[in-house]
């Protein structure tokens, strides 16, 4: 990265208005002339010369955007990648520099975001630039936004104007920077219709009485539900109240979550898991999942693993387990063994009662949990510290 930093930093220079010279018709003009019998054009060349990608990522580069390519544009792609003398006029790499600098992103971030998406290049820059300029001049992003923002979003902006979108999603969000959150999770948010998927189904949350504030948070951790059909988010409600949690219950809308990555199937087999791994009915395991719908869409292998650790080690009833399902949703290393091992230490040493609760010591968080059980006895515990770290990274046996 740095060295494509680098070598495009020289090629962008000054205000957007000087900019356009230096780049427009440059490196892509100067490769198709520099020989008396022209070769055919090569993209990885052209990152290499003119954006100064080293052979090896101008070659990953390369493959990455014919990947990436849409059976039309692989089309292009290959006209662009073996045309010869003859310049096609659909193809200028030098004009999307241009467009991104004059714009006012800067060098190093047009460096990253061509890195990150070098296909961005053989867009036409006449369609590309009136979906750029939207997001500035309609949606009021800063250079620096847009810069961000195609580092997420640019193989759509690639094909559709965005704009709309844009703007409504940071008003439904709060801010830019929760969008771009909610658009690593699902890029299906910027070609959503507005009005026939994204509103109906805030409606339909709303309805739930979710509050405002709830289905943002829900909408950033399981963006998909704006972009589902209506239909779907209408049966995502009714399976999470089918596994026992009311609309009127906090956890509703972490049981909205976990039944929209969870297939109806998946949910059915993982209750059986519950029962069939610590022997409790279906009303203990409806009130489990009451508690902590997340532990619908864990792997069951991690699952049986923190399970026979908790029986086997810590000596815990599987009553006692299903009845605080938090348990489950604690990493087994650094969480459940490493604090399990400090406990027994400082028992063993009478610091600390034979009663103490392990689930106190395991939910507890983590500056605390440091706080009273390591810093306050480590010159009485030698090795305390380290021991926990070591614990913690899984290296201690």
């Amino acid at each position: 990265m740095l060295r494509l930093r680098n070598h495009l930093l020289p090629l962008v220079r000054g205000p957007a208005s000087q900019l356009t010279s230096p780049i427009h018709h440059g490196g892509f003009r100067r490769l198709l002339s520099t020989s008396p019998s022209p070769t055919p054009f090569s993209f990885k060349d052209y990152l290499v010369a003119t954006c100064g990608l080293a052979p090896a990522q101008a070659r990953s580069a390369s493959k990455k955007a014919l990947a990436d390519a849409t059976a039309v544009s692989k089309k292009a792609f290959d006209e662009f990648s073996t045309s010869g003398s003859g310049l096609n006029p659909r193809f200028d790499p030098d004009a999307v520099l241009a467009l991104l600098s004059g714009v006012g992103l800067s060098r190093a971030d047009i460096a990253d975001v061509v890195a990150a998406d070098p296909t961005l290049l053989l867009c036409r820059a006449n369609r590309l630039e009136p979906r750029i300029l939207a997001l500035r001049d309609r949606v009021g992003l800063s250079p620096p936004e847009i810069a961000r923002f195609l580092l997420v979003g640019s193989s759509v902006v690639r094909r559709v104007k965005v704009d709309a979108n844009v703007e409504f999603l940071i008003s439904f969000y709060g801010s830019f920077g929760r969008v771009l959150v909610a658009l690593k999770r699902n890029l299906g948010l910027l070609t959503s219709s507005i009005e026939k998927m994204i509103k109906p189904n805030i409606a339909l949350l709303h309805q739930c009485g979710l509050s405002a504030r709830d289905i943002a948070q829900l909408c950033s951790q399981t963006p998909r539900l704006l972009s589902f059909n209506p239909k779907r988010v209408k049966e995502f409600l009714l399976r999470a109240e089918g596994l026992g949690v009311p609309r009127t219950s906090p956890m509703f809308k972490y049981a909205v979550s976990s039944v929209a990555y969870t297939s109806k199937e998946n949910v059915a087999a993982r209750l059986q898991f519950f029962k069939r791994t610590l022997g409790c009915s279906a009303s203990e395991v409806s009130i489990a999942v009451s508690k902590c719908p997340y532990i619908l869409g864990f792997n069951e292998e991690n699952l049986l693993r923190k399970i026979e650790f908790l029986i086997n080690e810590v000596r815990l009833e599987p009553q006692y387990i299903v009845k605080n399902p938090t348990l489950f949703t604690l990493n087994l290393e650094k969480r459940l063994i490493s604090r399990y091992r400090v406990m027994k230490v400082l028992q063993e040493t009478g610091l600390i009662s034979r009663d103490k609760s392990f689930y106190t010591l395991a939910v507890m968080a983590e500056k605390t949990f440091e706080l009273m059980f390591i810093d306050r006895h480590k010159d009485s515990v030698p090795g305390l510290a380290d021991a926990y770290a070591a614990a913690r990274a899984g290296s201690m046996s």
